[in-house]
């Protein structure tokens, strides 16, 4: 099995860790509510949670 000869320095170390950085998620429009919501997630709106512009869960309806 490899064995370092050497210890890492902490600047090395960091200095290939810069390459993973935090991304901004990808922020769309719903074409049917206008709501802004994150790309390929269902988001609740007015009580509803939407998904690809289709209703999936209504809460506002009353179960009788």
């Amino acid at each position: 099995m490899a064995h370092p000869k050497r210890k890492t320095s902490k600047t090395r170390r960091d200095k290939r860790r810069t390459h993973y950085k935090a991304v901004a998620p990808a922020i769309t429009k719903c074409a049917v509510t206008g709501e802004a919501h994150i790309m390929h997630r269902a988001y609740w709106h007015e009580g509803k949670l939407y998904y690809r512009g289709q209703v999936l869960v209504d809460k506002t309806e009353t179960v009788a």
